[in-house]
């Protein structure tokens, strides 16, 4: 079964920034797109940025040009840097694998996901 770790997550400033990691077993990795998505309490998941097998970057317009994806195939590995954050980022942050669009993700089994606080 395909598997998801993600670690990186912590207590942060407004402003300051923070690396996330997901790291993908069970799965030929660099076939899929990969995305990060997040929860706030009582909110929907939202996706926050995706990066294809081929290294194309997209990403949700909240996050534009202070967010990073990035991935590691030999490693199976994606990556998020988020810098400027913003207390409207604090939520836990999962990844996923999907279609090339991440219009849809290869399966339902999330991983823990990993804690993200912006506060003061």
């Amino acid at each position: 079964q395909v598997q998801f770790v993600e670690s990186g997550g912590g207590l942060v400033q407004p402003g300051g920034s923070l690396r996330l990691s997901c790291a993908v077993s069970g799965t030929i990795f660099s076939i899929y797109t990969m995305g990060w998505y997040r929860q706030a309490p009582g909110k929907q998941r939202e996706l926050v940025a995706h990066i294809t097998s081929g290294g194309r970057a997209k990403y949700a317009d909240f996050v534009k040009g202070r967010f990073a994806i990035s991935r590691d195939n030999a490693k199976n590995r994606v990556s998020l840097q988020m810098n400027s954050l913003k207390p409207e980022d604090t939520a836990v942050y999962y990844c996923n694998a999907g279609d090339p669009e991440m219009s849809s993700v290869i399966t339902e089994s999330w991983g823990q996901g990993t804690q993200v606080t912006v506060s003061s």
